[in-house]
């Protein structure tokens, strides 16, 4: 159908109430606005859905949420062999994500598999814990993770606790391709369904043990007793869902001096105190670096909605706070967990660390350092959790933690995605253990880069919205594949990874090898100095993701390579 005939097919429908039908007469005279809202719908991928709220087929809605729900639940109701056709389904703070998640339950009701509804914003790791334990087929939190206050989402997970696997989020769109988004849905009263037993409120004592796997993964309670006495924490959870569990987590930890950002304590969708809700920002810390410096606190931690990320900022040898990036914090967890475990007696045998390919190659460097396999995957916790699952599986060895840059942090075997609350935890067990030391977390980075070498990140967003963006983003993407840069900031490219066909290029010789990982659309530029440039277009969000990743003998040498990669990708625009 053209974009015309699927608004008219809404407009007309008696499924949409009054409101929403006059939201869409506004826009009958601007066909630009209707084209950018029923061009198509909203790509169901392996992470679900995300998108801006509103009426339409690119938006995300109530009937976006029902017509996904139904092909979700035909798919549950395919696999042969089920004993437990049972659901978990939980929410973040948004605005909507409530009734979102009760009308996705009303679906899978209708449809007749069985619902466990948690009744609070929940983190998206405690769903995933949620599903493995009790055995459910899958699992749905309604949440749009960091994005701004505009928009929602739909994930979707598996039996395992990880995201949907490529070959069932294939069937669920094919699913959505051949049901009619408003006759086709199959739903159920709420109150009668949880009257009938269909629906179940989950009971609070999930919080208890999905806290006993959490506190589980500390190594050194008693370096956290030496400084209990001293050592202030600042925590946020920017609105979110975090506020429970995760100062809970430092109280168990032994933490006696933990201040909290009273405003952004508060679930609240509008995120009334930030621009957005990302830890990744260090902007979204005013409020907390204030608190900070009324407390004389040594380190702040932040989590967003639905608290998988976490961002810190710690004091710099000038005493003021500064953010650290995912990749340093990622390297820092890397070395402390590894070394911690070895001084516990509690390593694995065969343990294994998994990063993304987008990741700090300093991560490789340390885990060389320890003996230790160091495996890549593509960008995302659904390709760690395959990859985790495939190695203990197999016998290869055991999974001890695993990282990406975008501030996602992943440890034990209790969940299968990235963890905020646990990475919260491990954080400040982690500078407890420094300041018993008398270090500081900056410090603690400047003497690994002494140690490992110096290595430098940056990540540029190419924002791209609207329908002229989703073309834009397409032909930039076709552009580099087909006519790829010989130099960048005038360092000549040695080797080309495209991910889309797993092929490497020397671009010297123009020999083609075969490589690991295939299907991404992804490409790494690896120029003659070692640096690297990968340009990605997210998943989630109208933009092309560009990585900068460097090392040189000093800080200064990192800064002046990132700096001259960053003037080249602003040509790109």
């Amino acid at each position: 159908m053209s974009y015309i005939t699927h608004y008219n097919h809404w407009l007309n429908s008696p499924a949409l109430s009054e409101a929403e039908k006059a939201e869409l007469r506004e826009i009958a005279d601007d066909a630009k606005e209707i084209e950018s809202r029923f061009f198509g719908r909203l790509e169901f991928g392996t992470g679900g859905l995300r998108g801006i709220m509103g009426v339409g087929l690119y938006k995300m809605n109530i009937h976006i949420v029902r017509h996904t729900t139904q092909a979700l639940a035909e798919l549950i109701l395919a696999e042969p062999g089920l004993s437990n056709r049972t659901i978990v389904i939980a929410y973040d703070s948004r605005n909507n994500s409530r009734e979102f998640a009760r009308e996705a339950a009303c679906v899978m009701a209708g449809n007749g598999v069985h619902v466990k509804l948690f009744n609070n914003p929940t983190p998206t790791p405690q769903l995933s814990f949620a599903i493995r334990h009790y055995g459910a087929i899958s699992g749905i939190n309604i949440t749009a993770s960091h994005n701004p206050k505009e928009y929602n989402g739909y994930k979707v997970y598996w039996s395992d606790g990880a995201q949907l696997p490529p070959h069932h989020a294939k069937v669920v769109a094919e699913k959505m391709d051949e049901l009619d988004i408003f006759t086709s849905i199959k739903s159920a009263d709420f109150d009668k369904s949880v009257e009938n037993g269909l629906i179940t409120t989950l009971a609070p004592d999930i919080d208890e043990l999905f806290l006993k796997n959490v506190m589980a993964q500390v190594s050194d309670f008693d370096s956290v007793t030496k400084v209990a006495d001293s050592f202030r924490l600042v925590y946020t959870p920017f609105h979110g869902g975090g506020g429970k569990l995760v100062p809970e987590a430092f109280r168990r930890l032994g933490l006696k001096h933990i201040h909290c950002v009273a405003e952004q304590m508060i679930p609240d969708g509008n995120f009334p105190t930030v621009i957005s809700p990302n830890p990744e920002d260090p902007e979204g810390f005013e409020l907390s670096i204030a608190l900070a410096e009324q407390h004389c606190a040594d380190l702040i931690i932040g989590t967003d909605p639905d608290v998988d990320r976490v961002g810190i900022m710690v004091r710099n040898d000038k005493n003021k706070f500064i953010a650290l990036t995912g990749n340093q914090t990622g390297v820092l967890l890397l070395d402390y967990i590894i070394s911690a475990k070895i001084r516990a007696g509690t390593m694995p045998e065969k343990p294994i660390i998994l990063k993304t390919i987008v990741t700090s190659e300093m991560a490789r460097r340390i885990t060389d350092s320890f003996k230790l396999p160091c495996y890549d995957t593509f960008t995302g916790f659904k390709f760690m959790a395959e990859k985790k699952n495939a190695l203990e599986a197999s016998g290869q060895g055991h999974v001890v933690f695993s990282y990406e840059e975008s501030y996602g942090y992943m440890a034990g075997d209790f969940a299968r995605d990235k963890d905020a609350v646990t990475a919260s935890t491990l954080i400040a067990e982690m500078a407890a253990w420094y300041a018993v030391h008398g270090i500081t977390l900056y410090t603690a980075l400047l003497n690994l880069y002494e140690k490992y070498g110096n290595y430098g990140e940056h990540t540029l967003n190419l924002m791209m919205p609207g329908l002229d963006g989703l073309n834009a983003m397409r032909e930039l993407m076709t552009n580099l594949r087909e006519n790829p840069p010989s130099h960048i900031a005038d360092v000549s490219v040695t080797t080309i990874r495209d991910y889309l066909g797993g092929i490497e290029t020397d671009t010297q010789t123009k020999r083609e090898t075969k490589i690991e990982l295939s299907g991404s659309n992804v490409l790494r530029f690896i120029l003659e100095d070692g640096s690297v440039v990968i340009a990605r277009p997210s998943g989630t969000e109208p933009k092309i993701k560009i990585y900068l990743m460097v090392s040189g003998d000093t800080r200064e040498e990192c800064d002046a390579k990132l700096q001259s990669l960053e003037k080249w990708t602003a040509t790109l625009r």
